[in-house]
């Protein structure tokens, strides 16, 4: 949050609660519900902290049904506490002072210039013990700076979604081990969710209201936020989405240790984005495509200029040579398209910046007809798009509002498909994600499958042999296709090399990709004789 947001967001608090507390000397309000306790018939099977002493999760199972439940066990005030809770908030929001510079972490600025004021002023509000004064001030920062009532699932790293569905219904979450299951979490009135949603859009630095009730936002954080707001377009009240973002995203290495590629195939994906090779991800909603995307970025050789376009912030790179563009909605009313900045406006204003690969986060209008020309113009491309198959993808491609031609087809070089399987391991049944095929396009209805998942073995069968890629990289270098098997090999081996290491981070990894295209032949001698190569992590701040 910028000082500019953070000074809006205390300024339109204290208008909130200036105007609650007017015409009565004394400011009421109402603690909300204590969270539920573990439901009748439920059996806790995991229990984590969120952030210690304050909150946290347990995650209970009906036994009979086999039905999971996330249950927020979050430090409540006590009567004596709210009131003072009340009272110190009004202080805080009187005195404390937006911040001269730019700040990085504003809770920890906040909890520092509240920690001052709290001590100045505790002795004259009455004695608490410290256990309270430290409830009071977490609270303080969960409501004024943090994400209110939902903050404690903002820190779960094991949550990918949160949604609230309307008033009076449970908030759901989807979490990384037990998929979509319900929460203890409800918000009991309009009023008290309408106030939440607008502190969150306001923090993601947008407008909303009863006349344009749909948002679609960067939370701090580049956490994805969706809204519906009050009962304009949602009989049940509003709603929310948050797809959480990844401080920490998944490298290559990540998304092999759980099976979602294999080594063979990332080696394969790595020799064709080095010869820019364009590569497009399919997959329907939740699929791992942005994941997917982002993993195969870092494979791009250092150096490269990198043009992201996105509608929300999702890629994070390690390369020190990428741009990330970002569209804007339109500040005119109804239909007008004032100020609007479209991904199709990005992507045209891109090609004039001569990236080496540009890269849309997904496709599904004009942008494509661009991209495609991109494409033709001998630039490096990369996206994703909403399709079950190669079949179903070029079909979409073919239509309106894409209208690209057949012939075009083949400049996008391979095209992926990703999904959410459910798989038995154990005597459990989880969700996973797997690049189902790779197919590569010869030409329009011509796809030469290069790799297949086997769902009974759970591995990708390779067959590239079939590969017009690594033959047209053949003539390009001089090199044998055999010899290019022999490359993917070696690299193979390197990422090996990297997962018996556990160098997993994708900014650990980046730089080891980068060592080895700079001197494959010695990093190839340490990594066969086990030697430990020494890397200089990339220092991009994402």
């Amino acid at each position: 949050m910028t000082q500019l947001r953070l000074k809006e967001s205390l300024t339109k608090l204290k208008k909130v609660r200036i105007k609650l507390s007017l015409g009565k000397h004394e400011q009421v309000t109402i603690p909300p519900p204590p969270p539920k306790p573990v439901p009748r018939g439920f059996k806790i099977i995991e229990k984590y902290p969120l952030y210690e002493p304050f909150a946290h999760v347990a995650i209970v199972q009906n036994p009979k049904t086999g039905e999971h439940k996330y249950v927020l066990d979050e430090l409540q005030l006590d009567p004596l506490e709210r009131g003072v809770y009340n009272r110190i908030l009004e202080i805080l929001l009187a005195e404390i002072e937006s911040p001269k510079g730019e700040i990085l972490d504003p809770r920890k600025f906040f909890a520092e210039e509240a920690k001052k004021i709290v001590d100045k002023y505790r002795i004259s509000l009455g004695w608490l013990p410290d256990v309270s004064w430290y409830k009071i001030l977490y609270h303080a920062e969960r409501d004024l700076v943090g994400f209110g009532q939902i903050d404690p699932l903002m820190r779960d790293p094991n949550i990918e979604d949160i949604s609230c569905d309307g008033v009076k219904k449970p908030c759901y979450i989807w979490h990384r081990n037990y998929e979509s299951i319900e929460t203890n979490i409800e918000f009991q009135t309009d009023e008290e969710l309408d106030n939440m949603v607008v502190k969150l859009v306001h923090m993601a630095g947008k407008h909303v209201s009863s006349a344009f009730p749909i948002v679609d936002a960067s939370l701090p954080g580049k956490h994805r936020l969706a809204v519906c707001y009050r009962r304009e377009v949602t009989p049940f009240g509003t709603a929310f989405t948050i797809r959480k973002f990844r401080e920490d995203p998944y490298s290559m290495i990540d998304l092999i240790n759980i099976g979602t590629f294999s080594e063979e195939m990332a080696a394969y994906f790595w020799q064709c984005l080095e010869h820019r090779a364009s590569i497009m991800v399919l997959g329907g909603t939740a699929a791992g495509k942005t994941t997917a995307l982002n993993a195969l970025a870092c494979l791009i050789k250092p150096g490269s200029k990198i043009i992201t376009i996105e509608e929300t912030a999702e890629l994070n790179l390690p390369h020190e040579n990428w741009v990330s563009l970002i569209a804007r909605q339109s500040y005119g009313l109804g239909g007008s398209s004032i100020g609007e900045v479209s991904l199709f406006d990005l992507v045209k204003a891109t090609l004039r910046h001569r990236p080496d690969i540009l890269i849309v986060g997904e496709v599904r209008g004009q942008e494509a007809y661009v991209l495609f020309q991109a494409l033709a113009t001998g630039h490096g491309g990369m996206c994703t798009m909403h399709a079950e198959n190669v079949d179903s993808a070029v079909k979409r491609l073919t239509q309106k509002p894409m209208e690209i031609a057949p012939a075009y087809i083949p400049l996008m070089n391979i095209i992926l498909s990703i999904q959410r399987v459910h798989l038995i391991k154990g005597a459990e049944k989880k969700a996973y994600r797997r690049v189902m095929n790779v197919n590569e396009i010869a030409d329009y209805q011509d796809y030469r499958p290069t790799f297949k998942w086997n769902p009974s073995k759970d591995e990708h069968v390779p067959s590239m042999d079939k590969s017009v890629i690594l033959n047209a990289i053949s003539e390009k270098i001089g090199m044998t296709k055999k010899e290019i098997l022999e490359e993917i090999e070696r690299r193979k081996q390197v990422l090996h090399w990297m997962r018996e290491r556990n160098i997993r981070s994708y900014k650990d990894v980046a730089a080891i990709i980068a060592e080895y295209c700079a001197r494959p032949k010695a990093i190839y001698e340490k990594v066969l004789a086990g030697e430990e190569v020494k890397t200089v992590a990339v220092s991009r701040n994402p």
